[in-house]
């Protein structure tokens, strides 16, 4: 009897401990102006606790009716931008480009494509959107170029100074069969080499084979880039998204890569190897370094506000660190994206636990990489997809009250899905049904090269066209087929629909009223974040406070009703809403009754005033 008493006590500790582990508690209290001044970053900037929206130009409006968005389609709808509570708008790639890769194979760093209309066009987008106080942000792809680029073509033919401009190197030969310098591979599969056999050698491409990689030992390879982005500052623009920063340098020795020990991948898969000679060497960080510097240089001689630099960045905590900087010496990126809370860490199916400990992994985590918060982009499932259409007015809530920057991909403000069936359900049981985008009608390179996996590894999904109405095209244009197949959700997600005064509680009424909750703590010059989880798990919560302000974020995210356990930092205090999701039977203006149960996927924000 004794051994059972022993078992039952252990088993009850067992239960009690795991329950214990699904509610924690963190917080975070800085001067605000002098956040991460040592790096060169200053709260006060336009930037710091800016929102920033990111536009697919293809998918985003389309002003001529051919079927692909162009910048005067942005032109169309940069008050709509300014209204919603946007600062800055980021444009992906509007290079002149083969569009092999939709854009991120760029044959022309200093012309638009005539895709998307004209320098002439994009001068327009500039003006007018810094007549409404909106920055405009490029896409700059500096690891590689289009194969179709006047440097590669000189390079094949070895003509000066072109002819280390890029990554060659000699065949290797076993057994007399040519084969690739090295084991390294493409992030789009299989080898990461190509042969020319013009030139008679092989040339690296971390992606495409139609974007091959610039040879950045050169220094005249790292002065072109810098004149690159010297001619759009001067042009206008007010600063740079870097993309895939982590591959601009690769081993000099050239040497294999080792095993990463994850079983179970395709052999061509680059998750295979461990990227120690390919991604995040020394040399990368120096050369976010210089690109800072030149940034601060041009500042410092037009005034007025800073021109700012954002680096995507997919790599361990440690190794992002660096990109944000060097502590007293060297100044980074503005910021360094954060994917790791709502795209790496956050799953489907998350709880409050969950939640709290992804947001502690960077603003505690990294404290030395200035906040931003992502929940999507281009190359990920939308959120609403990837994390439950239930759950987007909460995480819209959330990015936007947490203390940084808030990035939002176009159409996020809406809910917007997968361009994807509304049998998404039954396409999960039965994986013959096909999408709203095939194959055949995609653009996404490294999924088209295998239609049996297409609907697995395809990105054009996340890039369908933006919902603007219930009309024609879902009111992209005016009837011409778009480049991509508009989702036939739009009907009941758009952004016409939201708008609708009738109606008063919508994703983007919800997402429009957090951001303008948002500026109120840009006064602030002490601040205080408490965040966690509460009833095991099922309850997130959140206190944001400076000493001009001070509201509170309380999330339901179990399917039943939740009676709250009361934290701490709400107890004692007046609660008055001001801001509730549409599962909320509040209003603005509410007395908020903590005691009261929270329905399930209730999302609530309120004013806190403490008891006298």
């Amino acid at each position: 009897m004794k051994g059972v008493e022993v078992l039952f006590v252990a088993l009850l500790c067992l239960l009690y401990g795991a329950k214990a582990t699904r509610e924690v508690s963190y917080t975070k209290t800085w001067k605000t102006a002098q956040t991460n001044s040592k790096l060169g970053l200053t709260s006060d900037d336009w930037w710091t606790q800016g929102v920033f929206y990111q536009i697919y130009p293809r998918s985003f409006k389309d002003s001529d009716n051919d079927g692909n968005g162009d910048l005067q389609g942005i032109i169309e709808k940069l008050d709509y931008l300014r209204e919603s509570g946007i600062d800055a708008i980021w444009l992906s790639p509007i290079f002149k480009s083969p569009q092999v890769d939709n854009g991120y194979d760029i044959s022309d760093y200093r012309e638009v494509d005539e895709l998307y209309g004209s320098r002439e066009d994009l001068r327009q987008l500039v003006e007018a959107a810094h007549q409404r106080d909106l920055k405009v942000i490029l896409d700059f792809v500096p690891n590689h170029t289009s194969d179709k680029h006047i440097w590669f073509e000189a390079s094949v033919y070895g003509i000066s100074p072109y002819h280390d401009y890029y990554v060659w190197a000699n065949a290797t030969y076993i057994e007399g069969v040519r084969t690739p310098p090295t084991n390294w591979l493409s992030n789009f599969r299989g080898s990461a080499w190509q042969w020319n056999e013009l030139r008679q050698q092989y040339y690296l491409h971390q992606f495409s084979t139609a974007q091959p990689d610039l040879n950045y030992r050169n220094p005249l390879v790292v002065q072109e880039m810098k004149d690159v982005l010297s001619y759009w500052l001067n042009f206008g623009i007010d600063g740079f998204r870097i993309d895939a920063v982590p591959f601009l340098f690769e081993d000099e020795l050239l040497r294999n890569e080792p095993p990463s020990g994850d079983s179970g991948l395709d052999p061509e898969d680059a998750s295979t190897l461990s990227h120690l000679y390919t991604q995040n060497l020394n040399e990368t960080y120096e050369m976010i370094y210089e690109w800072r510097q030149l940034l601060d240089d041009f500042t410092a001689r037009n005034g007025t506000y800073s021109r700012i630099m954002m680096t995507e960045v997919y790599a361990s905590p440690e190794q992002t660190r660096g990109y944000c900087g060097v502590e007293g010496s060297r100044a980074g990126a503005h910021f360094t994206f954060n994917f790791i809370t709502f795209i790496e860490n956050t799953q489907k199916g998350f709880d409050g636990k969950d939640l709290a400990e992804s947001i502690a992994a960077w603003l505690i985590g990294i404290p030395s990489c200035s906040s931003n918060w992502v929940l999507g982009n281009h190359d990920q499932t939308r959120v609403a997809t990837r994390l439950g259409p239930e759950n987007v007015d909460a995480l819209n809530i959330l990015a936007s009250i947490l203390p940084g920057a808030r990035i939002t991909y176009q159409g996020e403000e809406i809910g917007q899905e997968n361009g994807k069936s509304i049998n998404d359900f039954l396409r999960h049981l039965c994986c013959w049904l096909p999408g709203e985008v095939t194959c055949e009608q995609g653009y996404d390179p490294q999924a088209i090269k295998d239609c049996s996996t297409y609907q697995q590894t395809s990105r054009d999904f996340e890039r369908t066209p933006f919902q603007w109405s219930s009309g024609v095209q879902a009111g992209f244009n005016e009837g011409h087929t778009p480049w991509l197949p508009v989702s036939e959700k739009y009907v009941q997600t758009n952004l016409e629909r939201q708008s609708d005064a009738k109606e008063i509680k919508t994703h983007y009424k919800i997402y429009t009223t957090m951001l303008r909750l948002k500026t109120l703590f840009a006064d602030g010059a002490e601040e205080s974040t408490t965040w966690g989880s509460t009833n095991d798990g099922k309850v997130f919560y959140l206190k944001r406070s400076t000493d001009v302000v001070n509201y509170g974020l309380l999330i339901n995210l179990a399917d039943t009703d939740e009676t709250i356990i009361t934290p701490a930092v709400f107890k004692e205090s007046d609660l008055v809403v001001e801001l509730s999701g549409a599962d909320s039977p509040y209003d603005n203006g509410d007395v908020f009754d903590i005691s009261q149960p929270l329905r399930p996927n209730e999302v609530v924000v309120f004013r806190i005033t403490p008891l006298a």
